[in-house]
């Protein structure tokens, strides 16, 4: 009998713990929850089991504190990392997080070397390229989860301003994740409908600077913490395609090797999304001035790798 996939998630706070709920409600596999605070994530690994006859979902949910419980996952999402508070960059998280980041990758590789590594952690485009560094994985099989999170957040203003449905808009969010990423409204449709057609171009705009700061509006309304729900929904979603080899096409932040003219980076890109992790990456038309736009987005992120000792 074949067994489930089984789905490391590495940090039991709110993002970790979210990540686990979607996965377990869509009965994607068994799920390790690990931390390295005693107790939490076998609380929460418990409560979410208990949740099971209930939602009607089949799971081993099991929370630990030792990665040999996390050993041969097919994928594993980490999470792990100081969140940030007001006032707080992605940047200023960088280099303690690049730490937490390289010591969990170590540990997880040497439990589980054929999973696919979905990053969540901030600043996300150089915590990718610390475990891709850290795990001595191919590229294919070190994704990080952000374009999916950016690319949600401006279709969903994108559908308050024009009062269609989320479901009927097609829209990409490229670069790196933060005040640098490139909303792409040349490519940004309503039914195949150019979104020009129903917002004008001056909303648009407020809409693609309210996407770059989507993050840091969370961080500045709940004061003591930052978002949880839509980045944990969008690592799940990629963990789905990942393990369904569902060959979705998805924004995320990849290495580049001379795509969009970028390459010995980590930034967000269309790629194809399947059993081997990034099966391949996209190259989309752009505008000159979305281009420019990605190559100084991937400028920034390089500038900030190469301010750690990688």
């Amino acid at each position: 009998m074949p067994k489930r996939p089984k789905i490391t998630i590495v940090g039991s706070g709110n993002v970790g713990a979210t990540a686990a709920h979607w996965a377990a409600s869509k009965e994607l596999g068994d799920i390790v929850l690990v931390d390295i605070v005693d107790g939490v994530p076998q609380g929460k690994g418990l409560d979410l089991q208990e949740a099971g006859p209930v939602e009607l979902f089949d799971a081993k949910i099991t929370g630990t504190n030792d990665y040999k419980a996390t050993a041969k996952s097919d994928v594993v999402i980490i999470t792990a990392g100081l969140a940030r508070k007001p006032g707080m960059s992605r940047d200023d998280l960088m280099k303690t997080n690049a730490g937490i980041v390289k010591s969990v990758t170590e540990q997880i590789v040497a439990q589980s070397p054929d999973a696919v590594i979905i990053v969540v952690s901030n600043p996300l485009d150089v915590m990718t390229y610390v475990t891709l560094k850290a795990s001595g994985f191919p590229k294919n099989r070190v994704v990080g989860m952000a374009g999916i999170l950016d690319t949600a957040r401006y279709r969903a203003f994108i559908a308050e301003e024009a009062g269609v449905s989320v479901e009927d808009i097609q829209a990409l969010v490229l670069g790196g994740h933060g005040d640098s990423m490139v909303p792409l409204i040349s490519c940004t449709t309503i039914c195949g409908i150019p979104v020009t057609e129903f917002i004008a171009r001056d909303k648009l705009d407020k809409i693609v600077q309210r996407t770059r700061d989507g993050g840091i509006e969370i961080v500045n309304l709940l004061k003591t913490g930052s978002a949880y729900y839509a980045p944990s929904a969008a690592a799940v979603q990629m963990a789905e395609a990942i393990l369904k080899d569902k060959k979705r096409v998805l924004p995320c932040a990849a290495a580049l090797d001379g795509e969009y003219g970028i390459s010995g980076v980590v930034v967000g890109v269309p790629v194809i999304l399947g059993a081997g992790g990034i099966e391949k990456v996209l190259e989309v038309p752009l505008t000159t001035d979305e281009r420019a736009a990605l190559q100084k987005s991937a400028g920034d992120v390089k500038a900030n790798i190469e301010k750690l000792d990688i």
